[in-house]
């Protein structure tokens, strides 16, 4: 009987101990605080996220970055969604405080993004694209990008900014987004019009220029200054890069992709074709390169095998997935907290990137003597967004600790920005043309 009452009083004791500890644990809960103890949370809270703004921005048929983005601005440690949350004194420290807060987290999340955008851009320029692109094209594309380069320079020194922030901020405006125009061509179904044609053509050339930019820059924010000698040993190092990998890379690496793919195992093939994008980043980084300029290599490099396009089925839900854990992290790392001091600057270099954009595609038709009507639909198409490379740029500056820090959210809302203005111009550029355009 003793024995009887001693075991219920030791299960009233362990029953009162799990109803303490239920209590307490529920006294304990904040719904605004997320567990940030391993490298999972985050990855798990990007992912979820990302595939609700993906279906969102696919229904009300947006560019998905813009989505991304604005996510990561509202989820992440630095935006000001949790200062009006979160009571004074709550929980934060160093890390920040939000549903995002590993910063590191965010910044490798960021770093790996773009190896792979890089190097799935890269696939769908095999040598033999890029060698017919043209005169035309790269006459075009180089006059229009670094005219806005120039002007929006000029114009960013006017608004106050300082010389490595004009610099950056030019860099990255003088870039059309490849990703939100081809969209948009394939959705309004012109995307093998001959206008379309010379769009895309331009948008190559942009893009290779954008990916020797972002080396160049590197380097200038490394010394402080712009240094013509750094400058010339920069681009005589990627040109050196360049032709050794389509003089002598594409004889070996393609064939040695075909062997593998004649295996026929996907996973080894996908494996090898990743090696192949990390390898040569890892390759651009030893040189003093940008890690963005190996990635795209790499995947031209790809793209000259005959297995290219099994290789680029294979990767692009890898370069999806990372895609969008890009452009969160970015965002979620974009501090909009101050976007009252720098929101009329922003308005202001969109007004003159959009401007000179037209401006200097419509000088280079003109000076190759391009039809009327194809030179005005290239123009609009190419004016607005900003995107992908604009992001790396301004990415590479804040990384080196060359510009302000406000130059990161300014670009981020810049970038939603003109991804909402896009099919607007496109609309304006339809009305607009039959009555200009007789030819």
């Amino acid at each position: 009987m003793d024995n009887f009452f001693l075991q219920a009083g030791v299960g009233n004791d362990i029953q009162d101990s799990i109803i303490g500890g239920l209590s307490s644990f529920v006294e304990n809960i904040d719904p605004f605080v997320f567990p940030h103890t391993t490298f999972v949370t985050d990855l798990a809270i990007i992912m979820i996220l990302a595939a609700i703004v993906t279906l969102a921005f696919f229904k009300i048929r947006q560019p998905l970055i813009v989505g991304y983005l604005v996510v990561g601005m509202l989820i992440g440690p630095l935006s000001p969604l949790w200062a009006w949350l979160l009571p004074e004194g709550g929980p934060g420290g160093p890390e920040g405080i939000g549903i995002l807060s590993d910063i590191s987290a965010l910044n490798l999340f960021a770093d790996i993004g773009v190896i792979l955008l890089l190097f799935v851009i890269g696939i769908e320029f095999p040598y033999a694209k890029i060698r017919t692109i043209g005169k035309v094209s790269i006459g075009i594309g180089t006059i229009g990008l670094f005219t806005t380069l120039g002007v929006v320079f000029y114009a960013a020194n006017l608004l106050g900014l300082n010389f490595m922030d004009s610099l950056f901020i030019a860099a990255a405006l003088s870039i059309s987004s490849t990703a939100v125009i081809v969209k948009l061509l394939e959705e309004l179904g012109r995307i093998k019009k001959e206008s379309s044609i010379l769009i895309l053509g331009i948008l190559i050339v942009e893009d290779v220029i954008a990916v020797i930019l972002i080396s160049s820059l590197q380097s200038i924010a490394l010394v402080g200054t712009v240094s013509i000698e750094g400058i010339i040993v920069v681009v005589a190092v990627a040109a050196g890069l360049i032709i050794g990998t389509f003089t002598i890379a594409t004889k070996i690496i393609p064939p040695l992709i075909d062997r593998v793919a004649s295996a026929e195992n996907k996973e080894i093939l996908l494996l090898s074709v990743l090696g192949v994008c990390f390898g040569y980043a890892l390759l651009a980084n030893i040189v003093g390169l940008s890690v963005a300029i190996g990635a795209f290599l790499a995947g031209v490099l790809v793209a000259e095998s005959k297995s290219a396009e099994v290789s680029k089925i294979l990767s692009s839900p890898i370069k999806d997935m990372f895609v969008a854990i890009f452009f969160v992290s970015v965002g979620a790392l974009m501090d909009i907290s101050q976007l009252q001091n720098f929101i009329f600057v922003a308005i202001a270099l969109i007004a003159v990137s959009l401007g000179i954009k037209f401006g200097g595609n419509m000088l280079g038709n003109v000076i190759f003597r391009q039809p009327r009507r194809k030179s005005l639909r290239s123009a609009f198409a190419l004016a607005a967004p900003r995107g992908e490379f604009s992001i790396v740029i301004v990415k590479a500056g804040v990384d080196a600790g060359a510009v302000s820090a406000f130059l990161f959210p300014m670009i981020g809302i810049i970038t939603i920005i003109t991804s909402f203005i896009t099919p607007f111009l496109f609309k304006a550029g339809d009305k607009v043309i039959p009555k200009i355009a007789k030819d």
